[in-house]
C-alpha cells in the first residue's frame, strides 16, 4: 500500500473542519455564542441545584477559540442575562406562545442575550441585536428556532426600544 492509499488518510481528512462560506464571524457574534453556551449550562445545571455562574464563566473562557471573541461583551452578556433573569423573562414572556419552561434551553438563551442587549445595549441597534440573535439561533438552535426568536425579540424591540423601532417601520 503506498502512501496515498493509507487508511488513516481518509479518517484524517473526515476530522478537517468543511470550509466556512461567507466572511469571518466577528468577535462580538463569537461572544454571543460563548455567552449562549454559558447560559445553556447555566440553565441546565439550576435544574440540577447548582447555580454557579462563576465556574461556568471560568469554564467557557477555557474553551479552544475564546480568546477570538470580545470577552468584555460576553461577560456583560453572560453575568447580565443571569443577573437579571426575572426581569427579562418577565419582559419576554407576553409575546411566548408557550410557558417559558417549554423553551427549548437554546431559544431561552437567546431570547435572553437578545432581551439583555435591547435593554441594556442602546449602542447596538435595534435590527443588529435581532439579527445576530437569529444568527446565533440558526447555529445552535432547531430547525425553525431562529424564526420564533426573530418573532419574539422584533415584538419586544418595540416596546424597549419603542423610537428605534417605530422609526424603522415609517421608512
Amino acid at each position: 500500500m503506498n502512501a496515498t492509499n493509507h487508511p488513516t488518510d481518509a479518517a484524517s481528512d473526515a476530522a478537517k473542519p468543511a470550509v466556512r462560506k461567507g466572511p469571518p464571524k466577528s468577535a462580538r457574534r463569537r461572544s454571543r455564542e460563548f455567552a449562549l453556551q454559558g447560559l445553556y449550562e447555566w440553565l441546565l445545571s439550576r435544574d440540577a441545584g447548582n447555580e454557579n455562574a462563576g465556574a461556568i464563566d471560568a469554564h467557557i473562557r477555557e474553551t479552544p477559540g475564546f480568546e477570538k471573541a470580545d470577552a468584555e461583551h460576553y461577560g456583560a452578556l453572560l453575568h447580565g442575562a443571569i443577573r437579571e433573569v426575572t426581569p427579562l423573562r418577565a419582559a419576554i414572556s407576553p409575546y411566548l406562545d408557550r410557558p417559558i419552561v417549554e423553551l427549548s434551553p437554546v431559544e431561552h438563551g437567546v431570547l435572553l442575550i437578545g432581551a439583555y442587549e435591547l435593554a441594556h445595549h442602546v449602542e447596538i441597534p435595534y435590527r443588529v441585536v435581532i439579527n445576530e440573535a437569529v444568527e446565533v439561533a440558526k447555529s445552535f438552535g432547531g430547525t425553525d428556532g431562529f424564526k420564533y426568536v426573530n418573532g419574539v425579540l422584533d415584538k419586544l424591540g418595540v416596546d424597549l426600544r419603542p423610537d428605534e423601532s417605530t422609526a424603522r417601520r415609517s421608512r
